[in-house]
């Protein structure tokens, strides 16, 4: 199966580098107090569009040769990131969101000239409304982790942290689909090969922990009901996995409760406005004491508002 290499991910940082922007890495003494250890927070809700995600978004749509349009299917961030790239190159750009997505994340898609198909959408039938608008409009999909480029793409955030700072114990990371765990652990495997790689999902959606624990990619019987709305597919993606299952050293698990506790604990104390998921990684601080010191964070988008 192919796979991507520390090689693609350096190529992909080149690609995109008039495209994104360096992300800063963000620390509070009083979190560090809090927690009992040294927290680096790489900010990546302060990334273009608000996400990570179009650092693969728009690593992917670079190398395509003369598309027609971008399409894909997103509960919002990778949305968001494939619209971004769509407006940066000139092209139309539809986007198939589920019903029940965030509306702030479906006006954010909207503000970057795309076009949003959600009505009647839910996960059981975005597949079809894809493959329905791929036949209708000859547009190219992007999945949001199904794709080495975009895979490659979301690597890049670490080849960033590696420049700003010192290697850490251990790294924490969202797991949805599995692109961004990927593409870390693929540089980091390669150039802070004592650093351990852990992702962390909600307790409601722990698809990717059951699949490594059992060596096969594990399925959710239904969408988890969490707060963390950007980490709710249902398994670990085809390609995703392998890498996880060669490159992450676990993956562990936090309430719904801590989640919420983390967001605004990282509000308060970092003064920045992050969404649920990006709380994941804090939220694994707070509940699983037996993690080392020195921990870089990787906050994956800030795309929220209070209800």
């Amino acid at each position: 199966m192919e796979t991507i290499r520390l090689q693609d991910i350096q190529e992909a940082a080149l690609r995109l580098k008039p495209h994104v922007h360096r992300t800063p890495v963000l620390s509070s003494e009083t979190l560090n107090l809090l927690c009992g250890r040294k927290l680096f927070f790489k900010a990546e809700h302060l990334q273009k569009t608000g996400s990570f995600k179009v650092r693969g978004a728009m690593n992917a749509a670079l190398q395509l040769q003369a598309p027609r349009g971008l399409l894909t299917r997103s509960s919002g961030n990778h949305a968001q990131g494939v619209a971004f790239a769509a407006r940066t190159l000139g092209l139309p750009c539809t986007v198939v969101m589920y019903e029940d997505a965030s509306e702030v994340k479906k006006q954010a898609v909207r503000s970057y000239g795309a076009t949003v198909v959600d009505a009647g959408v839910t996960h059981l039938n975005a597949d079809q409304k894809v493959q329905e608008l791929m036949d209708q409009t000859g547009f190219t999909f992007i999945h949001a982790y199904e794709n080495l480029q975009v895979m490659a793409g979301q690597g890049t955030q670490a080849l960033e942290l590696i420049g700003q700072m010192e290697a850490p114990d251990a790294v924490l990371v969202a797991v949805g689909g599995g692109g961004m765990i990927s593409g870390i652990a693929t540089v980091l495997k390669s150039l802070w090969p004592d650093t351990q790689v852990i992702g962390v999902e909600p307790e409601l959606g722990n698809d990717a922990q059951q699949s490594l624990r059992a060596g096969r990619r594990v399925s959710l019987a239904a969408p988890p009901e969490t707060l963390a709305d950007a980490v709710r597919p249902m398994s670990p993606g085809v390609l995703t996995f392998p890498v996880m299952q060669r490159l992450v050293d676990d993956i562990l698990t936090v309430q719904e409760e801590t989640i919420l506790q983390a967001q605004h604990l990282m509000m308060r104390h970092l003064k920045q406005v992050v969404e649920p998921t990006a709380a994941l990684p804090l939220a694994a601080v707070l509940e699983h004491f037996h993690l080392p010191e020195r921990l870089a964070l990787f906050v994956c988008g800030g795309n929220w508002l209070p209800e």
